[in-house]
C-alpha cells in the first residue's frame, strides 16, 4: 500500500468538512474506514477504536470525539494522520469525554488484543495521548511490551489514596483506578522508553510527573509550557513531528529539547514568561521580554507594553530607548 493512499481514497468518496456533522454520522465514516482498512468497534457507549493496517509500525493513541468532530481535519483522528502521511499502522482509542479509558469494554478489548497477539505482528508500537488520554497511553502500554510511550501531561492514578491531593476531576472520585491497567507507572514497566512530557511549574502536573519515575522512563520537564502543553506544541507545528520521530524510532531527549526549543518562540510561551516575571515584580526583566518577543514576533501589544515599561522605569532612573 502506499504512503497517504488511504487520505486519497476517503476523499473520492466526496466527503465534505465535518464540522456540521452529528456524532451518528461521525461514528458511520470511522466505521466506513475501518470496513475498508482495519477495522472500527464501539466499545460500549462511551468508547471506540478504530484499527487502520498498513506498514509492520504501530501509532496506538488516545483521542477525545468532539474535538476530533470540531476539527478541521474532516474528523480524522489524529493518530490515524499522521500514520497514513508516514505509511504506518494505526490503532486509536477514542472517547466522548475525559473518561481515562476506565472501562470495562475497553480492558475487554485490549485482553482480546493480547490474546491473539495482536500487537506482536509489529516491529515497533508507539502509544501517544495527553491528559487523560495521556494517562490511557501509558495504562494500557503493558499490552505491548518493548512499546515506546509518549504522554503530555498525564496522570499517574486519580486513586484519592495515593492521588488525593489532585482536586482538578472530583467527577472521577467513585471511578476506580485500582484494578485492571490501573497505576500508569506501574504499566509502563515493560516499556521499551517513556517519555513524560509536563511543566514543573505546574504543581500537580509534577506531582504526577514524579510518580512516573523510572529506570525506563525520561521525565521531561518544560519550563513555562504550561497547562496545555499538546496544543501549544501543536500551534508551533511540532506535534506531528514529535510523534512520527518516535514512529521511526528517532525520538530521544535532545530531539524533544529541540523540539521544545522551537515552541519558545510561539506567543503562548511568551504571554506564560511575561506573567511569570510580572509576578516577580521584576519591570526592567519584564521589558527586556517584551522588547524581545515584540521585535520577533511583531506584536504591537507587546511593543505598546514595552514602551510604557520604558515610560515607568524612566522615572526610577533606568533608561531604555523606546520601541
Amino acid at each position: 500500500m502506499t504512503r497517504g493512499c488511504h487520505a486519497g481514497r476517503f476523499e473520492d468518496r466526496g466527503v465534505e468538512q465535518m464540522q456540521d456533522m452529528s456524532v451518528t454520522d461521525w461514528q458511520s465514516r470511522m466505521a466506513a474506514l475501518g470496513e475498508e482498512f482495519g477495522h472500527y468497534e464501539e466499545l460500549g457507549r462511551a468508547h471506540a477504536a478504530l484499527f487502520s493496517q498498513d506498514a509492520p509500525v504501530l501509532l496506538v493513541t488516545f483521542e477525545l470525539r468532539n474535538p476530533l468532530i470540531d476539527s478541521d481535519e474532516e474528523g480524522l483522528p489524529l493518530g490515524y494522520r499522521i500514520a497514513q502521511e508516514g505509511g504506518w499502522s494505526s490503532l486509536t482509542l477514542i472517547a466522548e469525554d475525559a473518561t481515562w479509558f476506565r472501562s470495562p469494554e475497553v480492558y475487554a478489548y485490549f485482553d482480546r488484543l493480547v490474546d491473539d497477539g495482536f500487537f506482536e505482528d509489529f516491529d515497533r508500537v508507539v502509544f501517544y495521548g495527553a491528559g487523560s488520554c495521556g494517562y490511557a497511553a501509558c495504562a494500557f502500554s503493558v499490552a505491548a511490551p518493548g512499546a515506546t510511550v509518549l504522554a503530555i501531561q498525564p496522570q499517574a492514578t486519580l486513586e484519592p489514596l495515593l492521588a488525593g491531593w489532585d482536586d482538578r476531576f472530583p467527577e472521577m472520585r467513585q471511578v476506580s483506578f485500582d484494578d485492571r491497567y490501573g497505576f500508569a507507572p506501574d504499566m509502563m514497566e515493560g516499556a521499551e522508553q517513556g517519555y513524560i512530557i509536563y511543566d514543573p511549574l505546574e504543581r500537580l502536573d509534577a506531582m504526577h510527573a514524579a510518580l512516573f519515575y523510572r529506570p525506563n522512563i525520561k521525565l521531561m520537564p518544560c519550563i513555562l509550557a504550561g497547562g496545555r502543553i499538546a496544543s501549544l506544541i501543536a500551534r508551533c507545528g511540532q506535534l506531528e513531528l514529535m510523534i512520527a520521530r518516535a514512529c521511526e524510532g528517532k525520538l530521544t531527549p535532545r530531539v524533544l529539547r529541540h523540539i521544545y526549543r522551537d515552541c519558545r518562540k510561539n506567543i503562548s510561551y511568551t504571554r506564560n514568561l511575561l506573567r511569570a516575571v510580572d509576578a516577580m515584580d521584576r519591570p526592567y526583566m519584564e521589558a527586556l521580554v517584551c522588547h524581545h518577543a515584540a521585535v520577533r514576533l511583531k506584536a504591537p501589544r507587546l511593543r505598546k507594553r514595552y514602551n510604557k515599561l520604558v515610560g515607568e522605569l524612566a522615572k526610577k532612573g533606568i533608561i531604555l530607548e523606546q520601541a
